[in-house]
């Protein structure tokens, strides 16, 4: 099964990259806004939500 990756929105072209150093320039990831660490409860809840349906949409994709 293939695995999925959650990055924030500041970290794109970083994970892009070690994706890419490490082989697997093609590995899938969701992205969700940034900052996490000053969200309160219900945009943690928010952004949770917008990374399950993205990775769902990945892993049916594969």
């Amino acid at each position: 099964m293939p695995a999925v990756s959650v990055m924030t929105s500041a970290f794109v072209d970083a994970a892009e990259l070690m994706a890419r150093v490490q082989g697997v320039p093609e590995h899938p990831f969701t992205v969700i806004e940034h900052p996490i660490a000053s969200a309160d409860s219900a945009g943690l809840q928010a952004r949770a939500e917008a990374a399950v349906a993205q990775a769902v949409e990945v892993l049916l994709a594969s």
